[in-house]
């Protein structure tokens, strides 16, 4: 039986004109890479192992959050629910949430493999063979979750779909790291980062910072790869590629209005759609998303006028001088704590059942 809560194709096809390159230079590489690369090689660790699956999820509200985290909290439609229809309104939404993260690690898990295929330097391949079980171990954990815990998923979000679309099907190999390993994988570590900080159910709150332990590797191989390349293109080849971010920011900016939820929930649409829209509340939260994105395109050379202007119309601009090394670290510890804590837990368990044996 599907988990689906609307009808999703069961497939989707991509025609990928990439041109496959080998480089024999295997005594050549980058020292940040390589060591990036040897940090993947330890960093692996299995799903089933390290998430306590055995948790129960209450699917009226799976992360433990106040209301207030619902975007329509406040709004005509949700002050008229019921608390039966308010809980239905929390499950779908975490449910739509964690789908687009699912379909946007696949997008990942096909865009790395594309990188391994099409990047010109043996050691951005090395580096990217890592992400790519990286990203497979990605899938199966948002996968899992919906499908065992919440019962419910959503298809992927049309606007996430075009970018998808734009990261594959383009030829030229910094665009699919453009695309995926900056933009799209920048506005999930900062939406990953929401849930980590703010969810009090465990498993959600565990899983979302092991995720983005892994995807703090990856924006810092994005970062690393394109801004040794972006001085060497032309004037005419950066400002195709900042109109590209510029476009594709106002569009991720946009799939998170969960227009696909409010349709299922059969709420006035349109009205939802506004108030979310004006709410002072989900403006800030679609700023924070960028906290990732604005400081990584300035470090890596795409930081023309139009990109300025872009981040200054949405409001984001604040967010240009950001640490990213600073940002990026403290994901790693936040994981290594939230595991510190799950092995200090099996630990006691383990010595308590051993005092109690006979």
């Amino acid at each position: 039986m599907s988990v689906y809560a609307m009808p999703s194709d069961k497939s989707w096809d991509i025609e990928s004109p990439a041109t496959t390159t080998f480089d024999w230079n295997y005594d050549d590489g980058r020292d940040q890479l390589l060591r990036l690369y040897d940090k993947g090689t330890r960093k692996q660790w299995r799903a089933k192992e390290r998430l306590d699956w055995s948790i129960d999820v209450d699917p009226s509200n799976p992360l433990g959050v106040g209301d207030e985290y619902v975007p329509i909290f406040g709004s005509p439609a949700w002050d008229k629910m019921t608390e039966k229809e308010r809980a239905q309104a929390r499950h779908h939404m975490v449910a739509w949430q964690f789908s687009q993260f699912m379909h946007g690690e696949q997008g990942a898990l096909i865009c790395t493999a594309k990188i391994v295929q099409t990047v010109p330097d043996i050691d951005a391949k090395y580096y990217a063979a890592t992400q790519v079980i990286d990203e497979a171990r990605h899938v199966e954990v948002y996968s899992r979750y919906l499908h065992e815990k919440l019962e419910l998923a959503y298809p992927v979000n049309g606007n996430l779909k075009s970018l998808l679309d734009d990261a594959i099907s383009d030829r030229r190999w910094d665009m699919t790291y453009l695309a995926m390993q900056v933009l799209i994988e920048g506005l999930a570590l900062a939406a990953f980062g929401l849930i980590r900080n703010q969810a009090q159910e465990p498993l959600a709150k565990a899983l979302n910072a092991y995720v983005m332990q892994d995807e703090a590797r990856h924006v810092a191989f994005g970062r690393l790869a394109l801004r040794d390349y972006y001085p060497q293109l032309t004037d005419k080849e950066r400002d195709e590629r900042e109109e590209f971010c510029v476009d594709a920011c106002y569009r991720m900016r946009d799939r998170f209005l969960a227009e696909e939820v409010w349709e299922t929930l059969e709420l006035p649409v349109d009205e939802v759609l506004e108030y979310v829209n004006e709410s002072e509340t989900q403006q800030i939260f679609r700023s924070y998303l960028f906290t990732r994105i604005v400081p990584t395109l300035k470090d890596i050379g795409l930081w023309g006028p139009r990109i300025q202007k872009a981040f200054t119309d949405m409001g984001v601009m604040a967010f240009a001088d950001t640490d990213l090394d600073a940002v990026m670290a403290e994901d790693e510890q936040a994981a290594e704590d939230i595991e510190a804590g799950r092995m200090e837990i099996d630990f006691t368990a383990t010595e308590t059942a051993e005092r109690s044996e006979p």
